[in-house]
């Protein structure tokens, strides 16, 4: 595969793991955006990109700690605020915990990315998984249409440490149970049982208020399509518990930050 069709195959994938790691759209599109003008200036850095998803990840992890100083912009109070909380823990352990659960690589595939051992990887999981667990608990809003995956995911929410404050099945639904009880986090579906949309029932929802969301979709390709604004965080059905919690846990992760000085 020619770098520019294994750049095109996974770009998407990279972006979201580049938002979910920096904690914003915009911060994570910068850091990709910057990779591939690097690589472009840098033979020798876009040859190194060839060969599948696992040397552009590797490319991008190599120029993360210098990309995240470049391109943060202190006068967003929200990504300053996001990079006061990252001191607070160490980046690889997110790294090898998103890469291994959300992006669902193996321990070895994340261990070349991140120029580590295996059994590095798993310690720093663990260590990731272990920060989660002491997170503050937060109430969760679940917009679902299908009630067996919407139950599977209120199980995912309570075994996290967090409560359940409503389900939808429908954007309209969905604003009935904000007007109950505002959320602190929202998982949503983008295709709901009346046909209604999940992005506009978020849309919706954050007009009246600020909290992370999680988008849990069969269909990313409908979000990733570089065309409009597109989520922080984007979890692929079907998915496993370590795929939900990781990105309930960077997104609360950063959350708290924006509450830091």
């Amino acid at each position: 595969m020619s770098l520019g069709a294994n750049i095109a195959a996974h770009l998407p994938f990279l972006r979201r793991y580049a938002r979910a790691l920096a904690g914003s759209q915009e911060a994570g599109d910068r850091m990709v955006q910057a990779t591939l003008a690097a690589a472009v200036a840098d033979p020798a850095l876009a040859e190194s990109m060839a060969d599948g998803r696992v040397p552009l990840y590797r490319a991008f992890t190599r120029r993360w700690v210098g990309l995240a100083a470049e391109t943060s912009q202190p006068g967003d109070r929200i990504e300053a605020a996001a990079q006061a909380h990252l001191r607070h823990i160490a980046p690889a352990n997110r790294q090898a915990l998103l890469l291994t659960a959300l992006e669902g690589l193996s321990a070895a595939e994340a261990a070349q990315i991140m120029e580590i051992s295996a059994d590095t990887v798993d310690q720093l999981v663990r260590e990731a998984i272990a920060e989660i667990d002491c997170e503050t608990a937060t109430s969760v809003l679940i917009i679902e249409d299908e009630p067996l995956i919407a139950l599977q995911l209120e199980d995912l929410v309570r075994a996290a440490g967090h409560t359940v404050c409503g389900t939808a099945a429908t954007r309209a639904q969905a604003l009935a149970a904000v007007a109950a009880q505002m959320p602190g986090l929202v998982l949503a579906d983008i295709q709901l049982a009346d046909g209604s949309s999940g992005v506009d029932a978020v849309d919706d929802i954050l007009a009246l208020g600020d909290m992370p969301v999680i988008f849990i979709t069969a269909f990313p390709e409908r979000l990733l399509t570089g065309e409009r604004r597109e989520p922080t965080y984007l979890v692929t059905k079907p998915f496993s518990e370590g795929q939900v919690r990781a990105a309930i846990g960077q997104a609360m992760f950063f959350h708290a930050g924006v509450g830091l000085p």
